[in-house]
C-alpha cells in the first residue's frame, strides 16, 4: 500500500472511532488498516493512535497530525478524481455541523434533498448548541446563528433572525396585549432559567436600548418545553423567531412589540480558510444559501 494509501487508513480510522469500521469504509481488510497505521507511525516516528479493543483515540500528536493532513488528503483526492475525469459527481463524506434547534426544521429537509441529488455524497449532521471548533469536531462546515467572533475562517452571511416577544391569543384575550415593553412587569413571562437573559429582557425604544425585568410562576429548563407552554396561554415568551416559526404559522402564537425588537441576528455558513474547500462542500454551501429560507439582508462571503 502506497503512502497515500496509509494516511487514508489513518484518516479513516479517526474518523471512524476504530478500525474495524474503517476498514469497513475503505473496503479494505482489517490486518491491512491496521498495518497501514504502524507503517505510518513507523515512517513519522511518533503514535498516532491509541488502540484499545474496541476503540481507537488519536493521540495529542495523532490529533495535531489529522488537522494538517485531512485538508491537503481531500485535495488530492479531488485532484486524482479530476484526473480521471470522475469529479462530474461529488461523494465522501460530508461533516456538518449546526445548532440543535434549528437542525429539524431548517438544516434536514435541506439536506435530505441535497442527498437525494448527490447520491454518492454522506453526510453526518452533527447538532450541538455550543459553538464548536470545526478542526476538533473534523467538520466541513457549520451554521452558526449571532455575531462570529474573530477567527481564521471564512464565512457566508446567510441571513438575519429576529428575537420575539410571543404569545398566545387564549393569553391575550383574557389578560391583554401589552404595547410597550415596560407593561411585561405586570405579565407572566415565561423563559428558562439557563438563558443568558432570564428575567431581565432587552428591547430598543426610539433607538436606546432598554431593559425590562421580568417575572413567571413557571420554571423550565427545556426550550421546547417553554415553547409549549407561551402556545396553551401560561404567559408570554420572548425567543428567535425560528425557534417558533411553525407555531406561528399555525396561529397557536402571535408576535407583539416588533416595534421594540433589538436588531436582527445573522446567520452564518462558515468552513476552514483552506486554499480551495473541497466540490462537495463548495456544491452544499451554495445548496444551502439558495434553499435556506430566512430573511436576507446585505449576503456576503467574508473572511472572519
Amino acid at each position: 500500500m502506497d503512502r497515500f494509501g496509509d494516511v487514508e487508513a489513518f484518516l479513516a480510522i479517526v474518523e471512524r472511532g476504530n478500525l474495524s469500521a474503517a476498514a469497513r469504509h475503505l473496503g479494505r481488510s482489517l490486518q491491512a488498516v491496521s498495518r497501514s497505521l504502524a507503517a505510518l507511525e513507523k515512517s513519522v516516528g511518533v503514535e498516532l493512535v491509541r488502540r484499545t479493543t474496541h476503540k481507537a483515540q488519536p493521540t495529542e500528536a495523532g490529533y495535531d497530525f489529522y488537522r494538517r493532513v485531512k485538508p491537503a488528503l481531500s485535495e488530492i483526492a479531488e485532484a486524482r478524481a479530476e484526473a480521471g475525469n470522475r469529479s462530474a459527481e461529488p461523494s465522501g463524506l460530508l461533516k456538518i455541523g449546526g445548532p440543535e434547534l434549528f437542525g429539524p426544521s431548517y438544516l434536514i429537509p435541506i439536506v435530505a434533498r441535497f442527498m437525494e441529488m448527490h447520491p454518492k455524497v454522506e453526510v453526518e449532521l452533527s447538532l450541538s448548541n455550543r459553538f464548536v471548533d470545526l478542526a476538533q469536531e473534523g467538520l466541513d462546515l457549520a451554521i452558526r446563528i449571532g455575531e462570529l467572533p474573530d477567527s481564521d475562517l471564512k464565512a457566508l452571511r446567510l441571513g438575519v433572525m429576529r428575537r420575539v416577544v410571543f404569545g398566545a391569543p387564549s393569553y391575550f384575550d383574557k389578560y391583554g396585549r401589552p404595547r410597550h415593553p415596560r407593561e411585561l412587569a405586570e405579565h407572566q413571562c415565561v423563559f428558562r432559567n439557563t438563558d443568558r437573559d432570564a428575567g431581565a429582557w432587552q428591547f430598543q425604544d426610539g433607538g436606546r436600548p432598554m431593559t425590562v425585568k421580568v417575572s413567571g410562576r413557571l420554571h423550565l429548563d427545556n426550550a421546547a418545553a417553554s415553547h409549549s407552554a407561551v402556545a396553551v396561554g401560561l404567559g408570554i415568551g420572548r425567543v428567535p423567531l425560528w425557534q417558533v416559526q411553525d407555531l406561528v404559522d399555525s396561529g397557536a402564537i402571535e408576535v407583539i412589540l416588533e416595534a421594540f425588537e433589538q436588531p436582527a441576528v445573522p446567520v452564518h455558513v462558515i468552513w476552514p480558510a483552506a486554499r480551495l474547500p473541497l466540490a462537495k462542500t463548495r456544491l452544499f454551501i451554495d445548496f444551502l444559501a439558495a434553499n435556506l429560507h430566512i430573511e436576507r439582508r446585505n449576503r456576503e462571503c467574508v473572511v472572519v
